[in-house]
This record gives C-alpha cells, structure tokens and sequence, in this order.
C-alpha cells in the first residue's frame, strides 16, 4: 500500500465519501488508475461506463472488499481499511475492517441470499449474528423493511419460491437491516428479466428520496437522468467525465462518453 497521498482526512460531514487518487491493481493489472471522487451526504452518485471500466471494482474498495493499492479512500472522515501512523498506513486488523464494512450496505448483481433461509430469516440474520441484536426486536424491524420493499406477504417464503425481483428487495432489506449510513449497488438489475426491473428500481427512488447517500453501478440511464444527483463516466480505469446527469447524457463533452451513450441511448 502506497503511503505517498499527504492529503488530510475529509472532515466529518462535509462528504460522506472522498476518493484519492484511489488505484488498484489484480497482478499486473491496472483496474484503477488515480480515481478522486466525493460524494457528500445525501447525495446519490450512479457509476456508468462499458464492462471492465473499473466500476465494481471501485465500489468493492470503498467497503473493503478490495484493498487499494495506491492512493486513500474515506468514509464519513473514516479511512477505509487503513490507519495512519507517522505519515505511513498500516492496514487493519480485520475484526476492525469488519465494524467499518458493517455500516455499509451493499447490494449485489446477483441475490446472494441464503437459499435455506426464509425472507424473514435472511434479513434478521445480520443483526442477531453481528450486532447481536436481540432476536424479537431484530423480527420486528425486518417485518418492518420487508414491508418497505412491498414483501410483507413473503417473510416465510425461501429465495427459490420469490422472482428474482422479489429476490433482489429482500437483499435491499437485508442490507438496510444493519443501518446502514452508506448504501452501494453493483448493477442491482442487470440480472433481473426486464419486466422484473421496476420494482427493484422503485425501492431504490424511495431509498434515494428518504436521504440515503447510495452509489450505484447501473445501465440503467432513466434511474440516472431522474434519481442521480451526480453522474460518473468511467472508462480504462479512469473517471472520463462526471457532471449532472441531465447535462451529461444529453450534451456529453469528451468524444469517449459521447462514443459510449451513442450504442445505449
């Protein structure tokens, strides 16, 4: 791990994430390549760009699921999976990665539920097991997201019995269990058959609109153009061009953004 970046820790409250001039490598591989962002509390931030941009792999860094190689990554003035001592880094223990991955919730391309769990049990598990959440009070709040996500009527129903859409808001309910500030969704519906999009896509527009800070990895532009208040082209490792959604998509200033809304729009 690079201890080269001097820039001081983002003070807590002005950003909900800063990014420095983050690098990753898988061997000699180059995946990231000096990414700086900041996303501020609140805010909803969608990643866009073609396959092997770097995207997932960024969004896996911010809660430690990938080391960085080079560069810092904070949030809520936290550094991610490091401590600073004398001007150098020292990587953490992994009981300490483990509290700060806890109040990150992520949402994966693919379900990842536990298939001989019901609904109920998925979402309840997390909050016994890791906050050691009384087991009543931690039924009564996934009874409550469950009811969110609009599958009050499946709490006892397994994953194999649910649509993958239906799959897809019991892990939003699940990762919203642990409460967390922080919510990340690496494609969250490009599993999902067409017509099972929409409702994976209206839990997030009220997530968003409840003031959760979200950054989403999607192809889906309508959810960018109408819920991302910050939209980012990533191409190469590199972030190509950022701005406001609206602008972006339809008036593109760098030739590669415009190359690549030209084959999605």
């Amino acid at each position: 791990m690079s201890s080269a970046a001097t820039d001081s820790a983002p003070i807590a409250g002005e950003s909900m994430i800063s990014a420095q001039q983050v690098c990753k490598n898988f061997g000699a591989l180059q995946v990231l390549k000096g990414i700086s962002l900041e996303v501020s509390r609140g805010e909803v931030m969608c990643l866009i760009g073609p396959s092997g941009s770097g995207k997932s792999t960024f969004l896996r860094c911010i809660n430690h699921l990938e080391q960085v190689n080079a560069g810092r990554l904070y949030v809520d003035g936290e550094l991610v999976g490091y401590r600073e001592k004398g001007g150098r880094l020292y990587e953490l223990h992994p009981r300490e990665a483990a509290r700060q991955r806890r109040d990150i919730g992520m949402v994966f391309q693919h379900f990842n539920l536990f298939p001989h769990r019901t609904a109920l049990e998925n979402v309840i598990e997390a909050p016994t097991q890791v906050k050691k959440i009384r087991k009543a009070e931690a039924v009564t709040r996934a009874e409550e997201l469950l009811d969110r996500v609009g599958l009050a009527d499946k709490a006892g129903s397994y994953p194999a019995q649910l649509s993958g859409g239906q799959q897809q808001r019991v892990a939003i309910a699940r990762a919203l269990a642990m409460d967390p500030k922080l919510m990340l969704f690496d494609e969250p519906t490009s599993a999902l058959d067409p017509e099972l999009v929409g409702e994976v896509l209206g839990v997030m527009r009220e997530l968003a609109a409840s003031g959760m800070t979200m950054v989403v990895v999607t192809h889906e532009m309508g959810f960018a153009r109408e819920v991302a208040d910050q939209l980012v082209f990533m191409d190469g490792g590199v972030v190509v061009e950022s701005g406001e959604p609206r602008g972006l998509l339809s008036d593109p200033q760098h030739e590669r953004t415009k190359a690549f809304l030209s084959r999605i729009l």
